[in-house]
Formats: C-alpha cells, structure tokens, sequence
C-alpha cells in the first residue's frame, strides 16, 4: 500500500543507534501526476515547476510507481521543461539522498540537463546565484552529452558563477532505458574550514569524492532539503531536445548521517 511519505527507523551497521531514513513515494493511480496529488506526497513545499503545465506522469513500472517527467521538444531551464520543488527534510550536519532514474529508449542528452540533489540554508542556490556562505547551497547531478555524468555543485569557491563541475569517470554513461541508483552524499564543514564532503554513486560505483568543499561561513545551516530539479539546459536554445523526450523517478530516500 503506498504511502505520501513514510518514516521507517532501520538500524546501520556500525552505527550505536537507529537512523531515520525518509522515503518518499509517488501515489495515486497512473496518469497524470497533479499539483494536488504532489502536495500530499510531498507536503509543505513552497513552490513546485511543471507539473501544472503537465510535465509529470505517474506510471507503474516493476510494481512500484515512477514519476515520468517529460522535457518537451525545445524546451530548456528551469521554468521551460522538466519539472522542480524542494522538500524540506529537517537540518542536519550530514544526509544522503538516494533515487533511480530511467531514462527513455530514445532519450536525446543533448548537451547537458540537471537531476535531483541536496540543498540547504535559506535561499535555494541554482542558476548562478552567488554562494557566499549566509544563503546557502547546492549538489546536484548533471547528464552530459552522450550520457556522461557529473556532479554539480554551488559551493563558496566555485570557479565560475554557475557552478562547479566535477565530471564522473570517462568510461561512466547513462544508458538509455536502464535505470541507474543514484547516491549523493554531503557532509558540512565546520566552521570556517574548507573540509565539507561530497560523494556521489552511480549503482554501487563512487564517482566523485570531495572532502575540501565549503559550504557555509559559519554554523547557520545544514543540509535540509531534497531538490528535486530536472530540466535540459543550460540556458539557450543549444541545449533543447529536439523532439519530446522523458525520463522516470523513483525510489526517493534520504538517510541522515549526523
């Protein structure tokens, strides 16, 4: 029986206590996923993009439900395709975020597009906003072309305006019509310090490992939310797909660490 969002207690090797993992599930019955539906499964959002235009499908696939989200043909950023919210989830030193993503049989990467993550703090950090350890920030995971991967992260020393990119190995590619576990993993720094974590899988594969990132200047925020975020772009036109195209969600859970 499915239910909106369920608070499972599971014990952890190595660990003194229980920890509690937080799992989100879509509901409803199959078709299109409404604005009114998301509310009860993610409850407590203050915004969301896309599903009123229509971008979001419920489907069942392997006895479980996946949200399809559709980037439709020319589409980019943010307010133009895909689909996105935050959830807060409680603020805390350090989580991980874990969900599968199918894309389809024909998916066209183009150059590039956002997929879920992490955030925290105050503010939700995308687009180019500046990162200066009061407002917050972000990790997300990014398709490239061909399928590559990598993670994308707004962080305080970032080398650009729109984030950091740390590729996944050159080998790595998103296969069409597969589903891939994606982990993302983020740990704040103390105080000050350069020594925040990020550590992203891609099934039981670590691709990217930081343990130098700032997140913040001092002590006022964690990490606190899911930032469900998928679009193609990028912002112009180069990064559209050129024919409708769509990828499912599914599995959404997020263990805190500490």
């Amino acid at each position: 029986m499915s239910r909106s969002l369920a608070f499972v207690l599971l014990a952890w090797v190595g660990r003194l206590h229980a920890e509690p993992v937080f799992t989100f599930d879509f509901s409803g019955t199959p078709g299109p996923y409404t604005v009114e539906q998301w509310r009860k499964d993610w409850p407590g959002c203050e915004y969301e993009d896309g599903l009123a235009e229509g971008h979001g499908e419920l489907v069942m696939r392997e006895n479980k439900p996946w949200l399809r989200v559709l980037y439709p043909q020319g589409s980019f950023g943010a307010d133009k395709g895909g689909a996105g919210w935050r959830f807060a989830f409680g603020e805390h030193e350090a989580a991980e975020l874990r969900y599968e993503v199918r894309f389809d049989e024909q998916f066209d990467f183009v150059k590039g597009g956002k997929l879920p993550g992490l955030c925290g703090g105050p503010k939700t950090i995308t687009g180019g906003d500046a990162v200066n350890g009061l407002d917050g920030f972000s990790a997300r995971v990014m398709w490239r072309k061909d399928g590559r991967g990598q993670a994308y992260v707004y962080h305080m020393h970032q080398p650009s305006k729109y984030g950091d990119e740390f590729d996944f190995p050159d080998d790595f590619r998103f296969t069409p019509g597969k589903a891939t576990t994606i982990r993302i993993q983020v740990e704040m720094n103390a105080a000050g310090k350069k020594n925040g974590q990020l550590r992203v899988w891609a099934g039981e594969r670590l691709m990217v490992e930081k343990t130098d990132l700032q997140w913040r200047k001092g002590t006022t925020y964690g990490v606190d939310s899911v930032l469900f975020n998928t679009f193609h772009g990028g912002s112009d036109a180069s990064w559209a797909p050129p024919r409708d195209v769509w990828a499912e969600f599914s599995g959404f859970q997020v263990r805190v660490l500490r």
